[in-house]
């Protein structure tokens, strides 16, 4: 257990270097923070906190540098109290927020984007937004195309502008007048319902208002079903991979290769955005991360919703010296206002 005084030297040490990237020393805390304490002091506090695992002393340096305990400590008994300070997140960095989405939303891959670049610019750090598109895609139309005396096309269009389309049966001797006048009332009745509302149930209710025939209810379900089930497919839109460059951590080349090449696989950023839990926000630093290319990294992840339901989740990655406060902030914010958003995208 760390008394108070041990408390506030390491948070010290912890802000300083997130700051600047430069080891911290007992000097550079007595001139730069009033503590009414000398340098001999804050040295000893300094050792204490060394041997009980919470600092660490770069090879060159006579400073200290936090570890992976300390920012874990940090993080679950600073940062939950300060995220809800006022001043972490200004009126600017919300209006920014706001405006850029009212800029940039004209389909769902919009809202999608637009959020793994706001995260990233607002975080300086990469940003990961996981989205399935069958939570989130809504019917605008669907249109049958005549192909043989007993068969169609159906096609639907969603409100991101996707077309897919699937083999139908229907009656012998349906006329394309027919087929445009059933096409038509269905796309009145299931415009604006996301592909998972379009169950079995509603589909029937909707059909049965219009037409009678079981072969075509039969036929249309099942056509349904399989375009669904190929837009449940995750999408991954990413943000901001040149901020590593920006970063001291990622100075060397190899080290950044080897995470560039782990975020340009598609299906290893699935896996480490659906490891994470629905249980909010989390937080992972350094060797807490199960994947091995990014244990010396730290993730910030929330999971997002639509009623009730998780469509997604959305992340932030960078260096265990990550300004954990700002992006705490920016994720909190933007979690709300996504949701919002996905709600009604108009």
């Amino acid at each position: 257990m760390l008394n108070d005084r041990k408390r506030k030297i390491l948070q010290i040490i912890i802000e300083d270097y997130i700051e600047t990237a430069e080891p911290v020393g007992s000097r550079t805390i007595a001139r730069k923070h009033n503590l009414g304490l000398s340098p001999a002091t804050i040295r000893n506090e300094m050792s204490d906190l060394e041997l009980l695992g919470y600092l660490e002393q770069p090879h060159t340096s006579a400073g200290r540098v936090p570890s992976a305990q300390a920012y874990r400590l940090y993080v679950d008994s600073m940062v939950d109290s300060m995220k809800e300070e006022p001043g972490v997140l200004t009126e600017n960095d919300r209006a920014l927020i706001n405006s850029w989405y009212k800029e940039r939303i004209r389909n769902m891959d919009d809202i999608f984007k637009s959020t793994a670049k706001i995260l990233s610019r607002m975080t300086q750090n990469v940003s990961l937004v996981l989205a399935n598109k069958k939570s989130t895609a809504r019917f605008k139309y669907l249109k049958f195309l005549p192909l043989s005396d007993t068969q169609a096309i159906m096609c639907i269009v969603t409100d991101d502008g996707a077309m897919d389309n699937g083999l139908i049966d229907i009656p012998a001797g349906m006329s394309s007048a027919e087929m445009d006048y059933l096409s038509g009332k269905m796309s009145n009745l299931l415009e604006g319902r996301r592909l998972t509302e379009i169950t079995g149930d509603l589909l029937q209710e909707v059909y049965s208002a219009v037409s009678e025939d079981e072969v075509m209810l039969a036929s249309l379900k099942k056509a349904i079903s399989n375009i669904a089930a190929k837009n449940s497919e995750q999408k991954v839109f990413l943000g901001g991979a040149k901020q590593l460059l920006n970063q001291p951590e990622f100075q060397d080349v190899g080290r950044v290769k080897n995470l560039l090449g782990i975020l340009e696989e598609e299906k290893v950023v699935k896996d480490i955005l659906n490891a994470g839990d629905d249980s909010g926000l989390k937080v992972t630093i350094g060797s807490e991360n199960k994947f091995t290319g990014i244990k010396d990294c730290s993730m910030v992840q929330a999971t997002y919703r639509l009623n009730g339901q998780i469509v997604g989740t959305m992340a932030v990655l960078g260096p265990t010296r990550m300004e954990y406060r700002k992006v705490i902030a920016v994720m909190n914010y933007l979690h709300k206002y996504l949701e919002t958003i996905l709600k009604d995208p108009k």
